[in-house]
Protein backbone atom coordinates (compact mmCIF):
# COMPACT_ATOMS: atom_id res chain seq x y z
CA UNK A 1 0.00 0.00 0.00
CA UNK A 2 1.25 3.80 -0.88
CA UNK A 3 1.22 6.51 1.03
CA UNK A 4 -2.34 7.55 -0.59
CA UNK A 5 -4.06 4.25 0.71
CA UNK A 6 -2.66 4.78 3.91
CA UNK A 7 -4.94 8.29 3.53
CA UNK A 8 -7.47 6.74 2.68
CA UNK A 9 -7.51 4.19 5.08
CA UNK A 10 -7.59 6.60 7.96
CA UNK A 11 -9.91 9.48 6.53
CA UNK A 12 -12.29 7.43 4.20
CA UNK A 13 -13.28 7.54 1.24
CA UNK A 14 -17.15 8.10 1.73
CA UNK A 15 -19.11 9.51 -1.53
CA UNK A 16 -20.93 12.37 -0.59
CA UNK A 17 -24.78 12.19 0.63
CA UNK A 18 -27.54 13.58 -1.03
CA UNK A 19 -29.97 15.26 0.78
CA UNK A 20 -33.01 12.66 -0.17
CA UNK A 21 -30.75 9.96 1.74
CA UNK A 22 -29.90 12.61 4.93
CA UNK A 23 -33.21 13.37 5.25
CA UNK A 24 -34.58 9.82 4.65
CA UNK A 25 -32.44 8.34 7.68
CA UNK A 26 -33.01 10.74 9.93
CA UNK A 27 -36.76 10.57 9.40
CA UNK A 28 -36.94 6.81 9.68
CA UNK A 29 -34.57 6.90 12.62
CA UNK A 30 -37.48 9.31 13.80
CA UNK A 31 -40.51 7.07 13.42
CA UNK A 32 -38.99 4.03 14.83
CA UNK A 33 -37.99 5.30 17.95
CA UNK A 34 -41.23 6.76 18.44
CA UNK A 35 -42.18 2.70 18.17
CA UNK A 36 -39.68 2.19 20.98
CA UNK A 37 -40.73 4.49 23.00
CA UNK A 38 -44.91 3.55 22.69
CA UNK A 39 -44.02 0.41 23.82
CA UNK A 40 -42.03 1.56 26.62
CA UNK A 41 -44.95 3.79 27.27
CA UNK A 42 -47.06 1.14 27.31
CA UNK A 43 -44.90 -1.34 29.14
CA UNK A 44 -44.10 0.79 31.63
CA UNK A 45 -44.66 -0.65 35.73
CA UNK A 46 -42.62 2.47 37.48
CA UNK A 47 -43.88 5.38 39.87
CA UNK A 48 -41.41 7.61 38.17
CA UNK A 49 -42.55 8.52 34.43
CA UNK A 50 -40.98 11.17 32.71
CA UNK A 51 -41.70 12.49 29.60
CA UNK A 52 -38.50 14.16 28.86
CA UNK A 53 -37.05 10.59 29.02
CA UNK A 54 -39.30 9.55 26.21
CA UNK A 55 -38.33 12.76 24.14
CA UNK A 56 -34.65 11.89 24.75
CA UNK A 57 -35.16 8.48 23.50
CA UNK A 58 -36.36 9.86 19.92
CA UNK A 59 -33.70 12.49 19.71
CA UNK A 60 -30.89 10.43 20.69
CA UNK A 61 -31.92 7.84 18.04
CA UNK A 62 -31.84 10.96 15.39
CA UNK A 63 -28.54 12.68 16.91
CA UNK A 64 -26.96 9.18 16.68
CA UNK A 65 -28.09 9.17 13.13
CA UNK A 66 -26.85 11.91 12.30
CA UNK A 67 -22.79 11.07 13.71
CA UNK A 68 -22.94 8.44 12.11
CA UNK A 69 -23.73 9.67 8.63
CA UNK A 70 -21.29 12.51 9.51
CA UNK A 71 -18.64 10.18 10.71
CA UNK A 72 -19.19 7.40 7.69
CA UNK A 73 -16.17 5.65 7.65
CA UNK A 74 -13.59 8.72 8.39
CA UNK A 75 -11.48 7.47 11.15
CA UNK A 76 -10.16 11.11 12.18
CA UNK A 77 -14.17 12.02 12.19
CA UNK A 78 -14.61 9.30 14.83
CA UNK A 79 -12.09 10.20 17.10
CA UNK A 80 -12.99 14.00 16.66
CA UNK A 81 -16.34 13.02 17.44
CA UNK A 82 -15.79 10.49 20.54
CA UNK A 83 -13.62 13.21 21.48
CA UNK A 84 -16.36 16.19 21.23
CA UNK A 85 -18.64 13.96 23.07
CA UNK A 86 -16.59 12.72 26.29
CA UNK A 87 -16.60 16.40 27.17
CA UNK A 88 -20.32 16.25 27.77
CA UNK A 89 -21.79 15.34 31.19
CA UNK A 90 -25.14 13.29 31.50
CA UNK A 91 -26.23 13.74 34.82
CA UNK A 92 -29.54 12.38 34.85
CA UNK A 93 -29.24 9.17 36.32
CA UNK A 94 -30.90 6.17 34.80
CA UNK A 95 -32.17 3.79 37.62
CA UNK A 96 -33.62 0.92 36.23
CA UNK A 97 -32.03 -0.96 34.04
CA UNK A 98 -34.79 -1.84 31.78
CA UNK A 99 -35.16 2.17 31.11
CA UNK A 100 -31.38 1.99 29.85
CA UNK A 101 -32.08 -0.67 27.46
CA UNK A 102 -34.73 1.31 25.59
CA UNK A 103 -32.21 4.04 25.42
CA UNK A 104 -29.96 1.64 23.72
CA UNK A 105 -32.58 0.61 21.68
CA UNK A 106 -33.45 3.66 20.10
CA UNK A 107 -29.63 4.96 19.71
CA UNK A 108 -29.02 1.67 18.24
CA UNK A 109 -32.02 2.10 15.40
CA UNK A 110 -29.87 5.78 14.98
CA UNK A 111 -26.37 3.70 14.59
CA UNK A 112 -28.32 1.22 11.55
CA UNK A 113 -30.39 4.17 9.98
CA UNK A 114 -26.86 6.28 9.79
CA UNK A 115 -24.90 3.27 8.88
CA UNK A 116 -27.63 2.70 5.79
CA UNK A 117 -28.93 -0.36 6.64
CA UNK A 118 -32.14 0.22 7.37
CA UNK A 119 -33.46 -3.09 6.60
CA UNK A 120 -31.57 -3.74 10.00
CA UNK A 121 -33.51 -0.96 12.17
CA UNK A 122 -36.42 -2.45 10.90
CA UNK A 123 -36.14 -5.66 11.56
CA UNK A 124 -34.18 -5.01 15.02
CA UNK A 125 -37.03 -2.85 16.20
CA UNK A 126 -39.73 -5.29 15.29
CA UNK A 127 -38.26 -8.11 17.00
CA UNK A 128 -37.04 -5.67 20.08
CA UNK A 129 -40.70 -4.41 20.68
CA UNK A 130 -42.67 -7.85 20.27
CA UNK A 131 -39.97 -9.21 22.69
CA UNK A 132 -41.09 -6.61 25.07
CA UNK A 133 -44.56 -6.44 25.17
CA UNK A 134 -43.99 -10.70 25.51
CA UNK A 135 -42.18 -9.93 28.44
CA UNK A 136 -44.35 -7.80 29.82
CA UNK A 137 -47.67 -10.02 29.21
CA UNK A 138 -46.25 -13.28 30.44
CA UNK A 139 -45.30 -13.45 34.30
CA UNK A 140 -41.74 -14.30 33.20
CA UNK A 141 -39.80 -13.28 36.13
CA UNK A 142 -42.33 -11.49 38.20
CA UNK A 143 -42.82 -11.99 41.72
CA UNK A 144 -46.34 -12.35 43.88
CA UNK A 145 -46.85 -8.81 44.53
CA UNK A 146 -48.36 -9.36 48.18
CA UNK A 147 -45.15 -9.71 49.47
CA UNK A 148 -43.69 -6.96 52.19
CA UNK A 149 -42.70 -5.39 55.09
CA UNK A 150 -45.19 -5.73 57.91
CA UNK A 151 -44.02 -2.73 61.19
CA UNK A 152 -45.97 -3.08 64.64
CA UNK A 153 -45.35 -1.94 68.02
CA UNK A 154 -45.83 -3.61 71.28
CA UNK A 155 -45.17 -3.79 74.63
CA UNK A 156 -41.14 -4.94 76.06
CA UNK A 157 -41.52 -8.66 77.33
CA UNK A 158 -44.85 -9.33 77.34
CA UNK A 159 -44.68 -12.82 76.61
CA UNK A 160 -48.94 -12.71 76.07
CA UNK A 161 -48.81 -10.13 73.21
CA UNK A 162 -46.02 -11.79 71.32
CA UNK A 163 -47.76 -14.85 71.23
CA UNK A 164 -51.04 -13.29 69.79
CA UNK A 165 -48.44 -11.58 67.17
CA UNK A 166 -47.45 -15.35 66.23
CA UNK A 167 -50.80 -16.47 65.61
CA UNK A 168 -52.08 -13.61 63.64
CA UNK A 169 -48.68 -13.92 61.66
CA UNK A 170 -49.51 -17.72 61.25
CA UNK A 171 -53.24 -17.08 60.33
CA UNK A 172 -53.07 -15.01 57.15
CA UNK A 173 -49.14 -15.28 55.97
CA UNK A 174 -47.52 -18.59 54.71
CA UNK A 175 -44.08 -17.20 55.42
CA UNK A 176 -42.56 -14.25 57.72
CA UNK A 177 -39.31 -13.59 59.09
CA UNK A 178 -38.20 -11.03 61.85
CA UNK A 179 -35.65 -8.35 60.40
CA UNK A 180 -35.42 -6.00 63.36
CA UNK A 181 -36.43 -4.80 66.12
CA UNK A 182 -35.43 -1.00 67.56
CA UNK A 183 -36.95 0.89 70.83
CA UNK A 184 -39.73 3.10 70.60
CA UNK A 185 -42.15 5.18 73.33
CA UNK A 186 -38.42 5.91 75.04
CA UNK A 187 -38.12 2.25 75.96
CA UNK A 188 -40.89 1.23 77.36
CA UNK A 189 -42.22 -0.60 73.99
CA UNK A 190 -40.45 -2.36 71.07
CA UNK A 191 -40.59 -2.02 67.05
CA UNK A 192 -40.78 -5.28 64.98
CA UNK A 193 -40.30 -5.78 61.14
CA UNK A 194 -41.00 -8.58 59.79
CA UNK A 195 -40.71 -9.74 56.30
CA UNK A 196 -44.13 -11.27 55.39
CA UNK A 197 -45.64 -13.22 52.34
CA UNK A 198 -49.48 -13.35 52.82
CA UNK A 199 -51.28 -16.59 51.63
CA UNK A 200 -53.86 -14.31 49.45
CA UNK A 201 -53.55 -10.63 48.70
CA UNK A 202 -57.08 -9.80 49.79
CA UNK A 203 -55.54 -10.41 53.05
CA UNK A 204 -53.75 -7.04 53.20
CA UNK A 205 -55.95 -5.25 55.16
CA UNK A 206 -57.35 -7.86 57.51
CA UNK A 207 -53.79 -8.85 58.38
CA UNK A 208 -53.55 -4.86 59.30
CA UNK A 209 -57.11 -5.09 61.15
CA UNK A 210 -56.19 -8.09 62.92
CA UNK A 211 -53.45 -6.38 65.08
CA UNK A 212 -55.84 -3.11 65.71
CA UNK A 213 -58.13 -5.73 66.96
CA UNK A 214 -56.44 -7.55 68.93
CA UNK A 215 -55.13 -4.85 71.63
CA UNK A 216 -51.66 -4.53 72.93
CA UNK A 217 -50.41 -3.31 69.59
CA UNK A 218 -50.15 -0.23 68.10
CA UNK A 219 -48.95 1.49 64.39
CA UNK A 220 -49.50 -1.56 62.48
CA UNK A 221 -48.61 -0.50 58.99
CA UNK A 222 -47.86 -3.30 55.54
CA UNK A 223 -45.89 -1.85 52.80
CA UNK A 224 -46.08 -4.22 49.81
CA UNK A 225 -43.13 -4.94 48.04
CA UNK A 226 -43.06 -3.55 44.15
CA UNK A 227 -40.52 -4.18 41.50
CA UNK A 228 -39.28 -0.91 41.47
CA UNK A 229 -39.18 -0.06 45.47
CA UNK A 230 -36.65 -1.87 47.64
CA UNK A 231 -37.77 -2.12 51.61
Amino acid sequence: MNVHDYLALFFGTQEPLNPALVAGAIVLSFLLAILIATVYQVTFRGFTYSRSYIHTMVLGSMVTCMLIMAVGNNIARGMGILGTLAIIRFRTPVRDPRDAMFLFACLGVGIACGAGTPMVAVIGTGLICAAALLLHWIPFASRRDYEGLLRFIMPVDDAETAQTAQEILKRYCSSFYLLGMRDAEQGDAMEFSYQVRLLDPAYQQDLVAAFKKAGGFSDPVLLLQRTTVEL
